[in-house]
């Protein structure tokens, strides 16, 4: 097949480019915005037809979800018309795609994990415009596979398992939130999943993926200090309230991902394994 990777800069489109390597049957077209501009609905047309792509997955996004709050006009773009371009142009061509969706759909006031028929309630912009995407990719292309997922990290990009290395060394104390609940996503868990769909191929409908378990900003905190040895600093939990940020945080996040391991026979990694290993190949790459 033909597959166009979008965001391919990103962290889990740097993490798709590695799993390129192990699977060659496939040609990819890895772009991001400097190839092709998924605003523009006329250049998605014209390369997806000249390039013959059999298959999408779109892993660009507007993530910045406080300026969201203040840039709704670029984030909608991005988030909302941009998968709707997409799933246009590969419709013609009959066509899969595959949208990465958020969290941030729901509202996080649920008190066990969402499953894909809980009703959505996005209270941010970045959520908002999120579903808006799941909607307009769903309504032009018949394929469309939407994975939902949360609290992604990787040894690529800004993250928040990279910024609390950072300051864990710089900083002798740390305020982090204790009363938002979810689970921490390995970018590169993400990429196999994603690729064991397009491999047994791409069945439509709306699937949830972290990585297992159920775990604090701050208890997260405290994992990664102590996996990357550092013990010089000292974490304080702190309520939602003392950290007020522009976009509403869903309070409680965590995603129920029996539909997607149910048809796809996936293994899902416990997300403190999975950290593990991305603190080693940060420290590897730091040794270096």
């Amino acid at each position: 097949m033909n597959i166009l990777i979008t965001g391919c800069n990103g962290q889990l489109g740097n993490e798709m480019q590695l799993l390129e390597k192990e699977n060659p049957q496939h040609t990819y077209f890895n772009t991001d915005v400097q190839e092709l501009d998924i605003t523009d609905r006329q250049a998605i047309l014209h390369f997806v037809a000249e390039h013959e792509i059999d298959g999408i997955v779109n892993c660009a996004a507007y993530t910045a979800v406080d300026k969201a709050e203040s840039n709704e006009a670029l984030c909608t773009r991005l988030n909302a018309d941009a998968p709707s371009y997409l799933a246009t142009a590969i419709e013609q061509r009959s066509g899969w795609f595959i949208q990465i969706s958020t969290d941030y759909v729901f509202d996080g006031t649920n008190h066990k994990p969402y499953v894909e028929t809980d009703p959505v309630c996005p209270n941010s912009v970045y959520g908002r415009t999120k579903l808006a995407g799941e909607t307009g990719a769903v309504a032009n292309c018949r394929r469309t596979m939407i994975i939902r997922t949360a609290w992604l990290y990787s040894t690529f990009g800004n993250n928040f398992v990279k910024t609390m290395i950072r300051l864990g060394k710089e900083k002798t104390e740390l305020g982090v939130i204790f009363d938002q609940i979810g689970t921490p996503t390995y970018a590169r868990d993400l990429a196999v999943c994603i690729m064991t769909a397009i491999n047994q191929g791409v069945k439509p409908g709306i699937y949830h993926f972290s990585d297992e378990g159920v775990i604090s900003w701050y208890d997260f905190t405290k994992a990664i200090h102590r996996i990357a040895g550092i013990t010089t600093c000292h974490v304080r939990p702190l309520h939602t309230s003392e950290y007020p940020t522009p976009a509403a945080r869903p309070h409680y996040s965590v995603l129920d991902k029996t539909k997607l391991k149910q048809t796809y026979g996936i293994e899902v990694p416990y997300w403190e394994e999975s950290l593990t290993e991305c603190i080693a190949k940060l420290t590897n790459e730091a040794a270096l």
